[in-house]
């Protein structure tokens, strides 16, 4: 980066040390280079002034100019306002003001001549602006054409840094610009792509001549995030290969043969054959195995990484499975060892809740190799954890640990364990690519042969007896049933008095001796929560009205039933795994989603994609296309979605974009060493230099 971008922006004139610290805290500036990468969100165009008797026509934001011919405070307290009469010579228009009123009205002249800018609202039949910027005509910029507009914060525009105040101080650096913004992509790509030279791009970003050439430099601007982000992402990748040797499971193991002719419980699909071959091949190849495993709910991930760690067994090795709860790390434990029960090995599980003498019998068994699986939660991360030889570990929904937590498995090995990560979550290709891009992905897209689709329906209140009537004809088939309530923090009490309402309410429904009813939540103590699960899963009570602890690591098969209550309150990715949790054994099985009657525009569309849908690729992008990737992805991933510019769901075609050159370029030029690619390489490297060093896992 040039001296120029480099320059504290309290030097920029108008900054000064007060602005420059208020401007580092709120948005991060700290440089002229970050000021100018602080791109506007949007433009507004102040060529054409729009007429009062034009707003019926109106949409979006529209520039007036006219004279003051009235000014009054109406109302008292907090229901104060200040009304402005404002008039062109077509018609007469209400500007309205409910806060900053001590500060708007002294500035306010009877009759002078205004420029205003801001978006009608109608309020009965009548127009009105609220909070419009307003300033005397002969002081509005003489400049036409495209006005950008930035976000702001409360704080910045108490320093009189709103957009209107960030906008003066872009452009008081952009007029500086003379050949300061170096260069980082190459000339080809740049004529193969037709892309802007970055300096007219950054000028063209803050200050468009046209609407032609703002899109111009959004485009030059997104591609150069997204390429160097994929440039990142594949030479990380790369690095670990060549640096990371893996152990090397010459065989696949009697063990593996043994489990594979003798003890699976169902024959593989195609597309678990297929995975599995995929992670053969890594883990003989010598080099470390770093391979995310994306299936569907019930698509029998679980197996394929059993199958996985008894190939690590076979050859000599340890293997662990860590998950994000003790619920499904206790899931993984009873399959586990149901399935390895005829096999000489020994499985151990450790979470937070192993008592102290138990948890000294499992490290001292692991130390000695006694121990050949490991099953935990966060547990397996303590310093006092130590393997005698880990060959493998499985994390399971692994979006839900963060990479520091990751790392430390590092420390478990003198050679680094082969890292198999898995999720239940569907992923959108884009996002698979940007958040997973420096690993491996193996897709289970076909589910077990028998599995019948759920049928998915969306109900509300009045439905409700109706709803009581099928559950009773379905408990007489001998079939179970789960509620779930959207108990979304155990902390608010409404959420609580809403659980045992539906508890209450469901137990009049369905009245002992005849029918039994369990309830799960994350109050109760651990021992009562295992016992209710239990009475469930054995069958001696046909409901379960349940938080959502149940949506992952609980397996009824002869469940036929999930009804979600208040739907509208959960995420797709949710209302899929949930409904995951039927359509496990042989009969036909229902989900039903109640909701309140008036539903926002969004909560009819997740509804209407569940009822639609069980393709949970599909769904994941509905989801990413509604929550955008930091939600779906969480906090622990939300560091690398951190873009300036670009976006994933409306950029998707863009990212492919991104991903194809940096590959191809790495293709031909490994280390970056061509002529053509000098100033890539100098980019990427002060990349690679600002960011902490997890290359070796992801």
């Amino acid at each position: 980066m040039s001296e120029f971008l480099q320059t504290p922006i309290e030097f920029l004139k108008g900054v000064g040390p007060q602005r420059a610290e208020i401007l580092r805290k709120e948005i991060n500036i700290k440089t002229f280079g970050d000021l100018l990468d602080y791109y506007p969100f949007r433009y507004v165009d102040r060529s054409y002034y729009n007429k009062v008797s034009e707003l019926p026509q109106s949409e979006g934001f529209v520039q007036l100019t006219g004279k003051i011919i009235r000014i009054e405070e109406v109302g008292l307290g907090k229901q104060r306002r200040l009304n402005v009469k404002f008039e062109d010579n077509t018609g007469i228009i209400d500007l309205v003001w409910f806060q900053g009123i001590k500060w708007v009205k002294p500035t306010l002249i009877l009759n002078a001549v205004y420029q205003v800018y801001g978006k009608p609202k109608i309020f009965g039949n009548n127009y009105s602006i609220p909070h419009p910027e307003i300033i005397p005509i002969q002081q509005a910029d003489p400049r036409k054409g495209l006005k950008a507009i930035y976000s702001s914060t409360e704080k910045l525009a108490s320093k009189g840094l709103h957009s209107k105040g960030i906008e003066k101080l872009t452009s008081a650096l952009v007029i500086q610009l003379n050949n300061h913004i170096p260069e980082n992509i190459s000339p080809e790509i740049i004529k193969e792509l037709h892309l802007l030279p970055r300096e007219t791009a950054i000028k063209q970003i803050h200050y468009p001549q046209n609407l032609d050439l703002a899109e111009a430099a959004k485009y030059r601007l997104k591609f150069e995030e997204l390429f160097f982000l994929q440039l990142e992402l594949l030479l990380r990748k790369q690095i670990a290969l060549q640096k990371n040797k893996g152990n090397v499971f010459a065989e696949v193991g009697s063990i593996f043969m043994d489990f594979y002719e003798h003890h699976l419980p169902f024959p593989l699909t195609n597309a678990q054959k297929r995975v599995i071959r995929e992670i053969r091949h890594d883990i003989k190849s010598g080099h470390h195995m770093n391979r995310l495993l994306q299936g569907d709910v019930g698509s029998g991930k679980t197996l394929v990484a059993l199958l996985c760690m008894l190939m690590a067994v076979g050859n000599g090795y340890q293997a662990a499975i860590m998950a994000p709860t003790e619920i499904l790390a206790q899931q993984h434990f009873e399959t586990i060892s149901d399935l390895v029960k005829n096999l000489p090995i020994k499985v151990q599980k450790l979470t937070g809740s192993v008592k102290k003498s138990a948890r000294k019998v499992i490290h001292q068994e692991l130390e000695t190799g006694e121990a050949h699986i490991l099953v935990g939660t966060h547990a397996l991360l303590e310093d006092n954890v130590k393997f005698t030889k880990l060959g493998l570990v499985v994390i399971d929904e692994q979006h839900r640990f963060g990479v520091a937590q990751r790392s430390r498995l590092w420390g478990k090995s003198e050679t680094p364990p082969h890292i198999l990560v898995m999720t239940a979550t569907p992923i959108p290709r884009t996002l698979a690519m940007t958040v997973y891009g420096d690993l491996d992905v193996s897709v289970i897209d076909e589910l077990p042969p028998g599995r019948k689709p759920i049928t998915t329906e969306h109900r509300f209140e009045g439905d409700r007896s109706r709803i009581f009537g099928f559950m009773r004809n379905e408990i007489a088939k001998g079939r179970q049933v789960y509620i779930v309530f959207p108990l979304i923090n155990e902390s608010e009490s409404l959420d609580y008095h809403n659980l045992m309402e539906g508890y209450e309410s469901v137990t009049r429904a369905f009245p002992r001796p005849q029918y039994h009813v369990s309830i799960v939540h994350g109050q109760m103590k651990p021992e009562a929560k295992d016992f209710e699960m239990r009475q469930f899963i054995e069958g001696h009570t046909q409901i379960m009205v349940a938080t959502t602890v149940i949506e992952v690591g609980v397996n009824v098969p002869n469940a036929s039933i999930m009804i979600i209550e208040s739907a509208e309150r959960f995420g797709l990715s949710q209302l899929h795994q949930l409904r995951g949790r039927v359509g496990r054994g042989s009969e036909k099985s229902y989900c039903i989603l109640m909701t309140k009657d008036k539903l926002s525009k969004e909560s009819k569309k997740r509804m209407a994609t569940m009822v639609r849908t069980q393709d949970g690729f599909e769904i994941a992008e509905v989801d990413l296309e509604l929550r955008g990737p930091g939600d779906i992805m969480g906090t622990q991933q939300s560091g690398i979605l951190d873009l300036k510019i670009a976006d994933l769901v409306k950029d998707n075609h863009l990212v492919v974009t991104a991903r194809e050159k940096a590959r191809e370029i790495l293709q031909k030029d490994p280390n970056l060493e061509l002529p053509e690619n000098k100033i890539i390489r100098h980019k990427i490297i002060s990349i690679l230099k600002e960011k902490p060093n997890w290359s070796k896992i992801s």
